[in-house]
């Protein structure tokens, strides 16, 4: 076996190496590569803001700024965690029903228990983190392909809140929770925006700075690669969920403050909304390749079109019709600009 020194310059060598394998041999734009991610919904935002500028101006005003701020925040926490997951070629469908049970377990423990608001929501942290070892020793010791296990971890967690809740909405949480998710900083900046924007700031540490990231990588790109560089690919994968749960559980601490209310069924559309704005923002869904900042471009760009479309008073199911066509559209814009710089490379492996 490899010394610890060298398995972490072997794998630092096969996650910067083998996770750009589909870039190809010509390397011609190399400004390109580094922002090719991020290029179409950093378009798309652009022409909104064209449109919305014609159309409905007040979209530009502090406050409504603001609240695509706070509408982006919890999608920003779950971003976080996972680009990391994506990148290391995994999925979790389960984080809503994370979100929800470890939400629920909280606002039981303050309303029937009468526990500390404090140590009920790290309870709450330690359940979301609970929920994702499960996940990552379903997958990697069954052996259970990621999207199953966590789809059938989902109902089991969906199955959980409904046992313990009974179907009952819990309301009227004393302080932190109020302003953890509807509080301002100096009366106009998002309290939840804050904790936003810090764990993406914290995703990029650990996507650039860390074992965690460089592995992912590496696991990403070539699992066998990365396992004869002595990586042990379960114990990170495993690492992996343990995050992605961590964060679910914080995004149902955010959204149990916002709505000061929460019930077994929340969260439902947290899973799609946060892979689109994970895939939008440029994180190849295939593994190998990712990018924190391309997240937050992709958040906030199914924010904006979500408020604006509330702004011009179109139905909530054209909200849905409009991520799917931008989802479609960024993969596509990405492809092309992949293949015109390498017309011999796949993409869709």
């Amino acid at each position: 076996m490899p010394s610890a020194e060298n398995t972490s310059m072997m794998s630092s060598e096969v996650g910067q190496s083998v996770a750009n394998r589909n870039v190809g041999r010509k390397v011609e734009l190399p400004w390109l590569q580094r922002y090719i991610n991020v290029a179409g919904p950093l378009v798309m935002i652009f022409g909104l803001s064209l449109v919305m500028l014609i159309f409905e101006p007040r979209f530009f005003e502090i406050t409504n700024l603001m609240i695509i701020l706070q509408d982006a925040s919890i999608f920003m926490v779950l971003g976080m965690a996972m680009t990391l997951v994506v990148t290391g070629k995994g999925i979790d469908l389960s984080i809503g029903a994370v979100a929800a049970l470890s939400a629920l377990i909280m606002a039981m423990l303050i309303k029937d228990a009468g526990l500390n608001v404090y140590l009920a929501m790290i309870v709450a942290l330690l359940v979301g983190t609970a929920c994702g070892v499960v996940n990552g020793l379903v997958i990697t010791k069954l052996r259970v392909p990621d999207l199953m296990a966590t789809l059938a971890m989902d109902v089991i967690y969906r199955g959980l809140g409904l046992v313990l809740a009974a179907g009952t909405v819990l309301a009227r949480f004393p302080e932190p929770l109020p302003t953890l998710g509807r509080g301002h900083v100096f009366g106009f900046f998002p309290v939840p925006a804050i904790v936003g924007l810090s764990a993406l700031i914290i995703g990029y540490i650990l996507y650039h700075h860390t074992r965690l990231g460089r592995y992912a990588i590496a696991i990403g790109a070539n699992r066998e690669a990365a396992q004869q560089t002595g990586i042990n690919v379960d114990k990170q994968k495993i690492y992996l969920y343990a995050l992605m749960g961590l964060c679910a559980a914080i995004a149902g601490i955010l959204l149990t403050g916002r709505l000061n209310a929460i019930q077994s069924t929340a969260a439902v559309g947290f899973t799609l909304h946060t892979i689109a704005a994970v895939v939008v923002g440029g994180t190849v869904l295939f593994g190998g390749r990712g990018t924190m900042f391309g997240t937050l471009v992709g958040v906030l760009l199914l924010a904006m079109v979500t408020n604006s479309l509330v702004i011009l008073r179109f139905q909530f199911f054209w909200q849905l019709v409009a991520a799917g066509v931008i989802i479609i559209a960024s993969i596509s814009f990405y492809t092309y600009l992949q293949r015109r710089n390498n017309p011999d490379a796949r993409f869709d492996e």
